[in-house]
């Protein structure tokens, strides 16, 4: 890939000579939206704004106080991909999407990344097509990702409803759990998929206890968030090795008499997880698993239902 330069003869090699030197030479245009130029490494960086490529044409110049935002593409199939994206979603697609990134960009306090940007916009852009078709993608509400990550939750709320003004229409409300899955992606380094891993998992054990009490848990109470984060550690310890061990288990035996369903709820949960994980958890680790679901069953009114589960 070659960049310009002063031998160049052409009338508007020339004239680009003329401009200052803070004006950008034009690559290849996408759209009236989009350019792609060449930066001092010799690497396609990708300038956008509104209007902004208007009437240029490859070797021109563009004034970079006209652009909005900037990035570098990767190279092969993957810049391919980006750029052909970028081509075909409509600019205010990617206008709304990359000042509500940038929105959560200053509310997290940290760089999200060029590949972020990219999986919103192609994300909205997939989103809006199904609306504008009649589709709805749906999915449950998750409130586990509001105790879990809160800070990345509250970011992709946030975010929606910049989308949603910057693009005059309604959003679907799980659109925040779609945005907090790809902000947990972006700001979670953990190899493997561990956080989503240890997520799925904690979202069984609530189904598992749930399920057992025949009921949908109050996820506003506090009693659920505390059960929620108690889940989230007891999984880390048990990755970690460091499980919760007492040689006392006068505890345990009084709390498996004293509270005899929470026990067996407790021992549902045990089994989950060595199914899951192929690993034991101790007596101590269940003794807090029963005294967690005996606050959970307090949830339960005279009628002995909250919400139904629905099988």
């Amino acid at each position: 890939m070659s960049t310009l330069d002063g031998a160049d003869a052409t009338p508007r090699a020339r004239s680009a000579q003329a401009v200052p030197v803070h004006a950008v030479p034009v690559h290849k245009v996408l759209n009236n939206n989009v350019v792609i130029a060449i930066d001092e490494s010799g690497r396609e960086r990708v300038l956008m704004g509104r209007g902004l490529a208007f009437g240029l044409k490859p070797d021109d110049v563009l004034d970079p106080a006209k652009v909005e935002k900037t990035f570098i593409l990767d190279a092969g199939a993957d810049g391919e991909r980006e750029r052909r994206l970028l081509t075909d979603v409509p600019y205010p697609i990617v206008e709304a999407s990359t000042r509500a990134v940038d929105e959560a960009e200053r509310l997290l306090g940290r760089d999200l990344g060029r590949r972020f940007t990219i999986a919103v916009i192609d994300h909205v852009a997939y989103v809006i097509e199904r609306l504008d078709r009649g589709m709805r993608i749906t999915t449950t509400s998750m409130p586990e990702l509001r105790v879990l990550h809160p800070d990345e939750f509250a970011a992709a709320e946030h975010m929606a409803a910049s989308i949603a003004t910057g693009l005059q229409r309604e959003l679907p409300p799980e659109e925040a759990v779609f945005l907090t899955m790809h902000l947990l992606n972006a700001t979670r380094d953990e190899p493997n998929g561990t956080a989503a891993l240890l997520f799925r998992r904690v979202q069984h054990v609530v189904d598992v206890v749930e399920q057992s009490l025949g009921v949908r848990l109050d996820v506003e109470g506090p009693d659920y968030a505390r059960f929620i984060l108690h889940i989230q550690f007891l999984l880390q310890r048990l990755v970690n090795r460091t499980m919760l061990s007492s040689g006392d288990t006068s505890f345990f035996e009084f709390a498996k008499h004293s509270y005899p369903r929470s026990y067996e709820i407790a021992e549902e949960v045990k089994a989950y997880v060595r199914g899951a994980t192929g690993s034991e958890l101790t007596d101590e680790e269940v003794l807090y698993l029963i005294v967690h679901v005996e606050r959970l069953k307090t949830q339960i009114g005279p009628g002995g239902e909250l919400d139904p589960v629905v099988t």
